[in-house]
């Protein structure tokens, strides 16, 4: 008997409020097809290298601002708490595109599912550079999930 593969969801996840929407729908699919779930949270570092920039918080305290790679292993985490029930898998990369580590990624997935706008880009465009790019050279389905305005 021929062993079948699960079927495979990818999100790419920035913290955004449109890649949480994304990340919900996601759950809800790969529950009701009882799917692996990989959620992908992409950084990379400034155009300079890095420096720990120091904060001072409202109570007075000094703190270090996380890195980049900090950051995104932050989300990555959030993202995990959220998939409750499902299998997930949830990966940091390190790549200058966020839309070539996602189609890396959607080689191997069933479904890649995207916000239409994530943390960059401009105020006003309907859909984001990494999700059109996604959804123009994928070689599986993608969905794009706009605002709710209702």
């Amino acid at each position: 008997m021929k062993k079948v593969d699960p079927f495979v969801i990818v999100i790419g996840f920035d913290g955004s409020k449109q890649s949480h929407e994304a990340l919900a729908w996601g759950v809800e699919e790969a529950r009701y097809r009882s799917a692996e779930l990989r959620v992908l949270t992409v950084w990379n570092k400034a155009p300079m290298a890095w420096y720990p920039a120091m904060l001072e918080t409202a109570a007075g305290e000094i703190v270090a601002e996380d890195s980049p790679e900090q950051q995104a292993e932050a989300l990555s985490a959030e993202a995990a708490k959220s998939a409750v029930g499902v299998n997930v898998v949830t990966r940091t990369i390190k790549n200058d595109s966020a839309a070539s580590a996602i189609l890396e990624a959607a080689r191997e997935a069933d479904l890649v599912i995207v916000g239409s706008r994530g943390h960059g880009g401009f105020a006003g465009l309907h859909i984001g550079s990494v999700s059109a790019q996604v959804a123009s050279h994928s070689p599986c389905p993608v969905l794009v999930i706009r605002p709710k305005t209702f």
